[in-house]
């Protein structure tokens, strides 16, 4: 299993549009990926999921993947993320 914290760090946060990006990284990979904060820990295949967790500009969570091609995924994830969502913010 891979845990790690990640950094929102585009202006809008998790909104739609970052959300649906996301949603389909997570979506590409059979392993399991858990996103959130203590105690409040989502299924990042879920694009609602995703969304009510409200994560705004700043907000740390928690990434879990585990499984075949947990690497990757966190990998894929990570980058998603660190590359402002693709959205040149």
């Amino acid at each position: 299993m891979i845990h790690q914290q990640i950094t929102i760090i585009n202006k809008l946060g998790l909104h739609a549009r970052a959300s649906a990006k996301l949603v389909g990284v997570t979506s590409r990979h059979g392993c399991s990926i858990e996103i959130g904060s203590a105690g409040k820990m989502v299924d990042a295949k879920s694009i609602m999921s995703v969304m009510l967790l409200a994560a705004a500009q700043g907000t740390v969570l928690d990434l879990k993947v585990s499984g075949d091609g947990a690497q990757q995924a966190f990998d894929e994830v990570s980058q998603l993320i660190n590359n402002y969502f693709d959205e040149g913010e």
